[in-house]
């Protein structure tokens, strides 16, 4: 017999907040996080613009001297962390730190410290002139170690990577050990700090980046008919998941539950997704067989939605595919045309925001929707936030290599 699982904290850093109350409040008014660049000199790129973490100190949350020896996208991670425990108000102990967990995982890890390593040593002609702590900057787990740390936890810890599912693997593997007895809580969740030279010039080299650079608000346009590519971004979020027992028993306060978890590969391409989304649409079809739910038990999609040619057709597809009829009448919404695509870590920001849609009872506005593309032809919610009554709220992930997740939370009454 599996458990139920249940949410109980939850902590972001994004472009549009440095907490989860900033950053929803942003994205319910349809705010955009998008500007220039400013981490580095984009003057000879043909991308100019992203979503950073803006008016950013990372001293804020641990000491100076560990920020020095630990790479963006752990300072985010932590921070994040940070957060989802407060909220949670869970309390680690001798008692129970054996049975408690760290799922935190990066889809590329330390890759600022990576750059800037490698370019000191072909700069310096000196590999002596690295950071003695470049291994912990660049490690892919470096994050779920960092909280760890913090926090004492001595249950598993690891980090899966689907590329921009990885925030959702993270949940759902945090959620399948719950529920099977291997853990009784865990922190779960990703971040990213992909904002780099080499990040911008390789997802543009494909053709997958917007060059919309005199109107970066207008940048990210998922199923919109002139979208013209993902736009980049950083930060992280992550939720703690608890055993209903044992939430129960230490009396915190329940913000929704997760009840289903797909995850599937499409084995197609390196890059493009199938393009009837057949390993998306069973992902889908996983999670809701998972829940023992049918399609109309959703009131609400948050859409992977990343404003690129390929993807957008893909996902209206899949969701036909299972919802059938009904795909027309459930809202989908894309929060990344606020936010931008900050790899695996936006599968874990969706995450966060599900819970919220169950919370507020609103869905959030997928922004620049003027004219859908032909092709995309379901509800997105365009432009405005809209209020909703419901119960279930699925986040869908899907990332390069052909990873598909999707995740169900149910509100809690």
């Amino acid at each position: 017999m599996t458990r139920r699982v249940v949410v109980t904290g939850l902590g972001m850093v994004t472009a549009l907040g440095h907490t989860v109350a900033e950053t929803w409040d942003a994205i319910k008014a349809g705010q955009c996080g998008i500007g220039p660049i400013t981490r580095f000199d984009p003057t000879n790129y043909l991308v100019k613009i992203a979503a950073e973490v803006k008016d950013w100190n990372p001293a804020d949350f641990m000491p100076p001297k560990e920020v020095r020896r630990r790479d963006r996208y752990q300072h985010f991670a932590l921070a994040a962390a940070k957060e989802a425990m407060q909220h949670s108000g869970l309390e680690i102990t001798d008692e129970n730190r054996s049975r408690s967990g760290v799922i935190v995982g990066s889809s590329v890890g330390g890759v600022e410290s990576y750059y800037e390593q490698a370019k000191l040593i072909f700069e310096t002609g000196d590999p002596r002139r690295i950071t003695p702590f470049g291994i912990p900057m660049l490690m892919v787990n470096g994050g779920s170690d960092l909280i760890g740390i913090e926090y004492g936890l001595t249950g598993p810890s690891y980090t899966p990577i689907s590329a921009c599912a990885t925030g959702a693997d993270c949940i759902g593997h945090a959620f399948d050990l719950i529920r099977w007895g291997r853990l009784d809580r865990s922190l779960a969740g990703c971040s990213d700090a992909p904002i780099i030279p080499i990040g911008i010039a390789a997802f543009d080299r494909v053709g997958a980046m917007s060059r919309l650079n005199d109107d970066p608000c207008m940048a990210s346009r998922p199923f919109d008919k002139d979208r013209t590519g993902l736009v980049f971004s950083e930060g992280g979020g992550v939720l703690v998941l608890e055993e209903l027992e044992s939430a129960k028993a230490r009396g915190a306060m329940i913000l929704a539950e997760i009840v289903g978890y797909g995850s599937t590969s499409d084995s197609f391409h390196v890059t493009a997704p199938d393009p009837e989304g057949k390993g998306a649409s069973a992902a889908i079809q996983m999670a809701l067989d998972d829940a023992g739910l049918t399609p109309t038990d959703i009131s609400y999609i948050n859409a992977h939605g990343t404003a690129t040619a390929l993807n957008d057709v893909m996902e209206t597809k899949a969701v036909k595919r299972v919802f059938g009829d009904y795909a027309y009448q459930v809202p989908m919404s894309s929060t990344k045309s606020m936010t931008g695509h900050g790899m695996g870590a936006t599968a874990a920001l969706e995450a966060v925001f599900s819970v919220m849609v169950l919370q507020d009872q609103v869905a959030p506005p997928t922004i620049n929707l003027h004219e859908p593309d032909p092709e995309c032809d379901l509800d997105y919610v365009p432009n405005q936030a809209r209020a909703i009554q419901g119960t279930h709220v699925m986040s869908n992930s899907f990332g390069f290599g052909g990873h598909n997740v999707s995740l169900i939370f149910k509100r809690w009454e």
